[in-house]
């Protein structure tokens, strides 16, 4: 899978004009992000208080459904990324995950029992990882080096821009059909088809001649040469992906704690879309000027001082809840 070199810095340039430099593609490429992440937000914010509440599902089900449907999308991308380098088709693949990432919408507002939501849960899942390595190929082979850093940067920026407007929604409907949840979750059909129209509008680029050569059969043992460089950041994403835990448990600890449910998204959701917007344009601006290393020792940094926060917080008895 073509990907950003790591080992160049990239040159320095100033950030005026930037990204509006790149190519209409990419700009296309954001907003298929955007209203994907619009719509899975949307019902990612809503469905474990969905599942807890309205399907009746336990929290070890819960917990097990988002570990399978996580694991899922990761397995997803190993595949999709060879599949995507071996034969060229960035675009074909990209369709295809964010079709299967629509297709699965509908059914989570018709979902009656807890299987249903695991199946959709499980093809929107797959859809995420086929088109994730696909995508991000796709941004490279648009775009010169140098300009690398601010593409990924424009593109995670819309992405998270997506992420923000999907809860916002959340509680705007959530209001207006005065929490009915079945009804919200409707809404996230029409943004996930309008980001498969899009997809489908996209212009792949001509192969280089070097793309035509002949290429190795996809084999487990073409791993071995990856440099170790890779194998690095891989061991150092697995860490810190152990440290995690499912947004699902984040919501709802927000609803026992007393925040109604209309209101969950706005606290966790919002906040964390907010945070990822403008996080996205620093890492663009970073990787441009001091490069990947620079760039992923700051997220490691920012990601260990959220989790100690999360450890030590403590909720200051009645008025925790009260304040919420």
């Amino acid at each position: 899978m073509t990907a950003p070199d790591a080992s160049e810095p990239g040159a320095p340039a100033a950030a005026g004009g930037r990204y509006r430099s790149l190519p209409k593609s990419i700009w296309l490429l954001g907003m298929v992000s955007m209203f994907m992440d619009v719509s899975s937000e949307l019902v990612h914010c809503l469905l474990p208080i969905f599942m807890a509440g309205v399907v009746g599902a336990s929290m070890l089900t819960i917990g097990i459904v988002e570990g399978i449907a996580e694991a899922t999308a990761a397995i997803a991308k190993v595949f999709s990324g060879a599949i995507s380098d071996r034969f060229r088709k960035r675009k074909m693949l990209v369709v295809l995950g964010y079709g299967l990432g629509a297709v699965s919408k509908p059914a989570f507002p018709l979902a009656s029992t807890i299987d249903l939501v695991f199946a959709a849960r499980f093809v929107d899942r797959i859809g995420k990882g086929i088109r994730g390595a696909p995508r991000d190929a796709l941004v490279a082979d648009l775009v010169p080096p140098r300009q690398r850093g601010a593409a990924y940067g424009l593109r995670q920026a819309l992405d998270s821009a997506g992420a923000f407007l999907g809860p916002l929604l959340a509680i705007v409907f959530m209001l207006w059909f005065a929490s009915d949840i079945r009804r919200v979750l409707w809404v996230a059909v029409v943004p996930a088809f309008i980001a498969v129209l899009l997809a489908l509008a996209l212009r792949e680029p001509r192969s280089p001649p070097a793309a035509s050569a002949p290429r190795d059969r996809l084999r487990l043992r073409l791993g071995r040469s990856l440099p170790r460089h890779f194998w690095l950041i891989v061991t150092l994403g697995a860490v810190f992906t152990l440290a995690r835990f499912s947004e699902a448990f984040l919501l709802l600890r927000a609803q026992d704690l007393g925040l109604a449910a209309a209101h969950v998204p706005a606290i966790l959701n919002m906040v964390t879309g907010g945070a990822l917007l403008l996080a996205s344009v620093v890492a663009g601006w970073l990787w441009s000027t001091f490069g990947a290393a620079a760039t992923f020792s700051a997220g490691g940094a920012f990601a260990a001082v959220a989790a100690l926060g999360v450890l030590l917080y403590r909720p200051q008895g009645p008025a925790a809840a009260g304040s919420a």
